[in-house]
């Protein structure tokens, strides 16, 4: 049970969460209590200080607060995924902003 909680805590420090078990319409959110409901989403993956986009990723998303929920399967494909980040075709441009900017 230690080992599962230290993978458990190493993928909460990368904004991740994985479940174990297999989650199921009617389960709740770690967090707050919401329903979390099986979706096909943009799951933004960050993998040996690179971070990667990936369309059309199976996950459980809580209904409340959006908390992701990745199985174990899909976390493997992810990281994967990022590890060939160099075939990636496909790039998204969006504005990025520092918290510290003057804004008046």
């Amino acid at each position: 049970m230690r080992i599962l909680h230290r993978i458990q805590q190493t993928v909460r420090e990368q904004n991740y969460l994985f479940s174990l078990r297999k989650m199921k319409h009617g389960d709740f959110c770690e967090y707050c209590e919401g329903e979390v409901e099986h979706r096909s989403i943009r799951a933004r993956f960050s993998f040996k200080g690179h971070t990667i986009y990936v369309d059309n990723v199976p996950a459980w998303v809580c209904t409340k607060c959006g908390e992701q929920y990745f199985g174990a399967p899909v976390y493997k494909r992810l990281e994967e995924i990022a590890k060939h980040r160099e075939r990636i075709m496909k790039t998204v441009c969006f504005p990025l902003a520092d918290y510290n900017m003057l804004v008046s």
